[in-house]
C-alpha cells in the first residue's frame, strides 16, 4: 500500500539555522526552499531536495504547534516523522484502520497542496508516518 518516500521530516528550534546549515555547511545551495508557514499545522518549513526524497525542517508557529510540544522533550530538534506516498489515501486509511493502526485526525492539506493524515506512533513501532495522498498524473504522464 505505501510507496515511495516523500520527506523525513526534522524538527529544529531554529529554520533559519538550519536551513543555512544544509544550504552553506552541507553544500545544497539549490534543494534548499524559502520558508513556508503552514498556520493550519502550527509549523514553517523548509524543503531540502536530496534527488532520492526531501528533508523537511519544521519548526513551531506558534505556542501550540505539535513542534513546540515536541521541541520541549527535544530542545536541540530531532526526526520527527517519515511521510510515505499513496495513490488513495482513503483506501489507505480504511486499510490501516482495518488492521488496528489509528489515523490521528482527519486528513488535512499539507505542504504539497495534497491530502495527508498521519498515523499513531505507538501503532507504527514507535515512529509517527504521514501518509500523503500522490498528485494524479497528468495526461502528459501517461
Amino acid at each position: 500500500m505505501i510507496g515511495r518516500l516523500n520527506h523525513i521530516a526534522i524538527a529544529t528550534p531554529d529554520l533559519r539555522a538550519a536551513a543555512l546549515r544544509y544550504r552553506e555547511s552541507l553544500a545544497a545551495p539549490a534543494q534548499v526552499s524559502e520558508p513556508l508557514a503552514l498556520p493550519e499545522h502550527g509549523v514553517t518549513t523548509v524543503f531540502v531536495d536530496t534527488g532520492n526524497t526531501k528533508l523537511e525542517l519544521l519548526e513551531p508557529l506558534g505556542e501550540h504547534s505539535p513542534i513546540a510540544k515536541f521541541l520541549e522533550k527535544n530542545p536541540d530538534g530531532g526526526l520527527h516523522h517519515l511521510c510515505f506516498e499513496v495513490p488513495d489515501l482513503a483506501a489507505a486509511i480504511a486499510t490501516i484502520k482495518a488492521a488496528n493502526i489509528r489515523v490521528l485526525g482527519e486528513p488535512r492539506i499539507g505542504a504539497h497542496g495534497l491530502p495527508v493524515v498521519f498515523l499513531h506512533p505507538k501503532d507504527c513501532g514507535g515512529v509517527l508516518m504521514e501518509l500523503e495522498e500522490t498528485a494524479p498524473a497528468s495526461a502528459g504522464d501517461r
